[in-house]
């Protein structure tokens, strides 16, 4: 009979054991999925971040090649400046400096 016990025991912890194990597996798995997804989902945000900051820099570069341009634009008055002092000092002739001031009128 005491034998009968111990078996019918060791039958019960054997049990335990066995379903604690599944247990704690199918706990582990659940866990490792969940873990997986976080970091997936850690991996896109960082992916959306790293766009946006690109993006984000793209257009600070575009809005400074922008300014740039609207600096480099010439004033006309200035052209117009420039070229009567080149006449004045005989660098142009009249004929060139009638055809660049009409250039520089025509963008204006």
């Amino acid at each position: 009979m005491l034998n009968s016990v111990l078996n019918s025991k060791y039958s019960m912890v054997l049990g335990a054991m066995l379903i604690g194990g599944m247990v704690g597996h199918y706990s582990a798995t659940r866990q490792f999925e969940s873990m997986s997804a976080a970091q997936e989902q850690q991996a896109q945000i960082d992916r959306a971040t790293q766009a946006a900051q690109h993006a984000q820099a793209r257009a600070d570069e575009i809005a400074r090649q922008a300014q740039l341009s609207s600096q480099d634009k010439k004033d006309p008055l200035k052209e117009l400046e420039k070229i009567g002092n080149l006449k004045q000092q005989g660098f142009i002739t009249e004929e060139e400096f009638q055809k660049l001031k009409a250039r520089i009128l025509s963008g204006f």
